[in-house]
C-alpha cells in the first residue's frame, strides 16, 4: 500500500495512527491493572503493544519511518499520564513533566519540519530493506520498532519511580534539592543543544547543500543533536539519583548511551563518509560529541 500523500494529510494519518495505538494501549493498561497487574508492567505491556499497533501500519504502507515519531510522543504523553494515574504532582515529577514536554516538543517538532510524507522512508530502514529482504521484517519488527521501544522504557524508568519517591521539601537534604533542580537544568539544556544543532544543521544544507555542516555547535562535535539525547536521559537519571541514589535504574541511561555510540553513531558516520567528500577531513579534526 505505497501511495503517497500531501504532507499534511500523511501528518493527519500518523496522528490517527498514533491515537489509534494509543487507545489500544491505555485499554489494555486498564484491564491488565484491573487484574492486579504491577502497573509499571502493565504500562510495558501497553507501551509493546502500541508499537505493535504502529508497525502494523509502518507493514501496511510499506514504511518503517511511521515509527519515527514513536520515540518523541511515548514518554512525555505517559509520564502525564502516570501523574494522572497516580494523583502524584510533587516538585520532582513537575519538575519531570517540564523537562519531557519540553524535550518531546523539539523532537517532534524536528520531525515535523524533515517529514516528507508518508511514502518516504528513512535511509537507514531503506537500507536493511534492500540488503536484508529475507529477514527484513524480523529486522524491522524486534530491532528496528521494539528495541528502540524497549530502550527508551527503561531509560524513563528512573522517572517513573520519581513518582513513588516520598518528597516533602522541608526534610529534603539541600544538596538533594540543588541535584534535582541540577537534573532537570540538564534535561532542558540537552533538548534546547539539539534545538539549536537542529536550526544550524537546517540552515547550514539550505545554503550549502552537499557540504559538511561544520559550523556553530557541529564546529565542536560531530554529533551534538546525539549528544543532547544521550545527555537528556541522565538528566532524567540523575533527577532520580538525587533522591534514590545510584542503583540499577542507571542502567537505562548506559543502555540509551550504548545504543547511540554502538548503532545510531557509527551507521550515521558510515553514510557521511560515503556521501560527503569532507568528511573524512573533519572527522579527523572534530570530536564525536561535543
Amino acid at each position: 500500500m505505497k501511495r503517497d500523500y500531501s504532507k499534511w494529510c500523511s501528518v493527519a494519518l500518523i496522528v490517527a495512527i498514533y491515537a489509534l495505538a494509543g487507545v489500544a494501549g491505555w485499554l489494555l493498561f486498564a484491564w491488565l491493572t484491573a487484574q492486579a497487574m504491577q502497573p509499571v508492567w502493565a504500562l510495558l505491556l501497553a507501551d509493546v503493544l502500541a508499537t505493535i499497533v504502529v508497525w502494523v501500519f509502518g507493514l501496511l504502507y510499506e514504511n518503517v519511518s511511521v515509527y519515527d515519531p514513536y520515540w518523541s510522543v511515548f514518554p512525555p504523553v505517559a509520564f502525564l499520564l502516570w501523574a494522572i494515574y497516580t494523583g502524584v504532582w510533587s516538585l520532582p515529577v513537575i519538575l519531570l513533566l517540564v523537562a519531557s514536554w519540553y524535550w518531546g516538543w523539539r523532537l517532534t517538532r524536528n520531525w515535523a519540519i524533515t517529514f516528507k510524507g508518508i511514502a518516504h522512508e528513512d535511509w537507514r530502514y531503506t537500507k536493511y530493506r534492500s540488503r536484508h529482504p529475507l529477514v527484513f521484517h524480523t529486522i524491522n519488527l524486534f530491532g528496528l520498532n521494539m528495541m528502540p521501544t524497549l530502550v527508551v522504557f527503561a531509560a524513563m524508568l528512573p522517572g517513573l519511580k520519581l513518582f513513588e519517591t516520598p518528597f516533602i521539601l522541608s526534610s529534603i537534604h539541600p544538596f538533594s534539592l540543588i541535584l534535582l533542580i541540577f537534573g532537570c537544568i540538564v534535561c532542558v539544556a540537552s533538548a534546547t543543544i539539539q534545538l539549536i544543532a537542529d536550526k544550524q544543521s537546517h540552515d547550514f544544507r539550505a545554503a550549502h547543500p552537499g557540504k559538511v555542516c561544520n559550523v556553530g555547535l557541529w564546529k565542536h562535535g560531530r554529533h551534538p543533536n546525539y549528544f543532547g539525547e544521550i545527555q537528556f536521559w541522565w538528566g532524567i537519571w540523575l533527577m532520580y539519583a538525587s533522591l534514590n541514589g545510584i542503583d540499577m535504574y542507571i542502567g537505562g541511561a548506559i543502555a540509551m548511551t550504548a545504543m547511540f555510540l554502538g548503532i545510531s553513531i557509527p551507521l550515521m558516520e558510515k553514510r557521511q563518509l560515503q556521501n560527503k567528500p569532507g568528511y573524512a577531513e573533519y572527522r579527523k579534526q572534530t570530536r564525536i560529541l561535543i
